[in-house]
């Protein structure tokens, strides 16, 4: 098993965990990207569970798709400058600088998840050197789970304003 082969794992679950992270922050930091005003904690609570799952549809694939491929072309290329200006202990700093600079094409949202997508994957690097294929494949469920947690949720908030009507139509019906 090869080094690029365990970092391509790593980064398959590093992007997993970040990008359900990243969801729920950025639908915490921006419920409404629509700008509407906030009028109460609960519409707060309201519309941040309405913009996470979206937030996570869209960012997830992009972050899987291209923020796993640039996030190893980050650690490569930081490694080389480090051994090539002969400080290796600068390649954390490097790869964290051009992990954010990947990111850019997708404004400041691409940097933000770019840095955090390589914080979780040093973390996973300190924790555990070697993973099985199984848990890369199982850390994908990750972001399914959050979806379908946060749609529950969705789904709790309107079925007291549906409750009648469904009422009405199972009665009716027997």
């Amino acid at each position: 098993m090869t080094g690029w082969d365990m970092a391509f794992r790593r980064k398959i679950i590093a992007a997993s965990f970040s990008a359900a992270m990243f969801a729920v922050l950025l639908g915490l930091i921006v419920p409404n990207p629509f700008g509407e005003p906030i009028r109460s904690v609960l519409d707060y609570l309201r519309l941040f569970s309405l913009s996470t799952p979206v937030y996570l549809m869209y960012s997830f694939p992009v972050i899987l798709i291209y923020g796993v491929p640039a996030s190893l072309a980050a650690d490569h290329v930081a490694g080389k400058l480090a051994r090539r200006i002969g400080r290796t202990n600068a390649e954390p700093w490097l790869s964290g600088l051009l992990h954010a600079v990947f990111g850019l094409p997708l404004l400041w949202y691409g940097a933000a998840a770019g840095l955090l997508g390589f914080a979780v994957d040093r973390l996973l690097g300190r924790r555990k050197a070697v993973f099985s294929w199984h848990e890369p494949l199982s850390a994908l469920l990750v972001p399914l789970i959050v979806w379908v947690l946060f749609m529950g949720a969705i789904y709790l908030q309107e079925l007291p304003g549906q409750l009648p009507d469904l009422l009405q139509t199972v009665i009716l019906r027997y």
